[in-house]
């Protein structure tokens, strides 16, 4: 069928968005996996589609789905706005990601054990040791240890952006307590329930396999061997910003969510408090940062943590996934580095490029951000959640000078980018369809069983228009996410009709 030209262009068929990702190709190419999905959005009438959306946020709303943000009293909790639109993506593209993120997360993984036993990589210059020794993420704690089963970063979030057909960058690494597992499995779940009859025809890669695979890659770093591990999934309480996350993997996972005051430690062992009197933990899967984790060794002034567990864990009675001292991988500037760290040790060239990537606390790259801070973002080495970082073109004029200040006075604590062209998906916003920046933060598990990874990730995506911030601290939204096979034959109107 001939469809509206504005409804061609919007999803790639025409002159349309440059960026926008090919989920609907050339008519003479198109794959019958995109005719069902544009034949379905075709006639799916924007009341339709406001209808679905609707029925998403009541699903949400009922089961609890909330975020909260941080110092925003009107905010408190809230629901993270979802998208019906799923975002596709073609299997050859994913095979070529996954070796990416299997090359990637090794790299990082021995990066960790290199920086904290014998430090090769700064003994070779590849990474100055300055940035890592002094690094506020380094745990000085961990030097010369080794966590149960060599592996430091059981669970690493890698975030990519999309800026062409096949170019995926790595926007930044998260190998400390990555978060939006949960949205990636629920929001599978509501597209079942919201469009059954699309999953008729088209062979989505599983996602529902992620509770199962996380617990197996946990209890294969248990340090008591081959038994039956006790896992717990340990979380700061109710009012952290992700605590839905907490309660929903642990239930999912059939494990115990716990809090500090429900673990003890004796004789370097750590305890459960259990109805039955106390019973030994093998396996913690923490969400709780490194300095809350132990009053006795980080802040002592503490609630959250366990006194004693650096000292169980120190001696190899419990495994912590992830490690302590992860968090210096998450940081910018060592980012900056990771095509080296691939090189580096794995002697191979990365399959996942960096965004290109100026290091301030280097004077000719401080000189070159400042003459060209309108042009590109700026953020802070450690910052997270889309907070503390500045969008050159979007800025305004005081803005930027306040920003050029801040440069001049702690360029260490600074990185840039260019702009990129990020890709847009198409996706339902009120005045029907719409084009929104997106990226991609698939959920890489490594355990002594090897490395696993479900098919997709969490896709979030930009709400305000223009805006290149996903993040859901700052308004955005997410996704779900279909790694896709084949499909049947593409739909003829009336079939099509039927399903919308």
């Amino acid at each position: 069928m001939s469809m509206p030209p504005a409804f061609d262009e919007m999803f790639g068929m025409g002159s349309g968005y440059a960026a926008a990702e090919p989920l609907f190709a050339d008519e003479t190419t198109i794959n019958a996996s995109y005719r069902w999905i544009r034949e379905w959005l075709y006639h799916s009438s924007p009341a339709v589609l406001s209808a679905r959306k609707l029925q998403a946020e009541l699903f949400f709303r009922r089961i609890g789905i909330t975020f909260a943000v941080y110092g925003d009293p009107d905010a408190a909790e809230r629901l993270i706005p979802f998208d019906i639109v799923p975002r596709i993506l073609a299997r050859a593209e994913w095979t070529r990601l996954e070796k990416g993120l299997v090359q990637r997360v090794g790299a990082l993984n021995a990066f960790l054990a290199d920086v904290y036993g014998k430090q090769e990589i700064l003994k070779a210059g590849i990474v100055p040791a300055d940035l890592v020794l002094q690094n506020s993420g380094y745990c000085l704690h961990m030097a010369g240890k080794t966590p149960p089963g060599g592996i430091w970063t059981h669970v690493a979030g890698i975030d990519l952006v999309r800026t062409g057909p096949d170019d995926f960058y790595v926007l930044e690494d998260n190998a400390r307590t990555p978060s939006g597992v949960s949205y990636m499995l629920e929001n599978r779940e509501v597209m079942l329930k919201l469009a059954p009859e699309l999953f008729q025809h088209v062979k989505v890669a599983p996602v529902e396999t992620y509770p199962e695979m996380l617990l197996e890659t946990l209890a294969s770093v248990s340090p008591r061997g081959d038994r039956a591990p006790v896992i717990v999934l340990l979380t700061p309480g109710r009012h952290n910003s992700a605590f839905y996350e907490h309660s929903f993997l642990a239930d999912k996972l059939g494990i115990e969510l716990v809090e500090g005051s429900d673990l003890f430690v004796r004789e370097d062992v750590v305890y459960m408090r259990t109805t039955q009197g106390p019973e030994r933990v093998d396996v913690i899967y923490r969400r709780l940062d490194d300095n809350f984790i132990d009053p006795l060794v980080f802040n002592p002034a503490s609630m959250l943590g366990v006194p004693g567990l650096m000292s169980a864990y120190a001696a190899g009675n419990v495994t912590l996934a992830n490690a302590v001292g992860t968090g210096v991988a998450d940081d910018k500037a060592i980012y900056s580095y990771m095509p080296e760290i691939v090189r580096f040790y794995t002697g191979e060239e990365p399959i996942l490029q960096n965004v290109p990537t100026w290091r301030c606390r280097e004077p000719e790259a401080l000189g070159y951000v400042l003459d060209h801070l309108s042009e590109l973002v700026v953020k802070e080495v450690d910052g997270s959640g889309g907070y503390g970082m500045l969008i050159g073109p979007q800025a305004p004029q005081a803005t930027l000078a306040a920003f050029a200040a801040k440069l001049k006075a702690h360029p260490a604590k600074f990185i840039a980018q260019p702009t990129l062209a990020l890709s847009t998906c198409p996706t339902a916003v009120d005045s029907g369809m719409a084009p929104r920046h997106v990226d991609l933060r698939p959920f890489v598990l490594s355990g002594r069983d090897g490395v696993k990874i479900v098919p997709g990730g969490l896709t979030r995506v930009a709400m305000t228009p223009g805006s290149l911030v996903v993040n859901s601290s700052q308004g955005g939204g997410t996704k779900d996410t279909w790694v896709v096979d084949d499909w049947d034959d593409a739909p003829d109107d009336n079939t099509a009709a039927g399903a919308a």
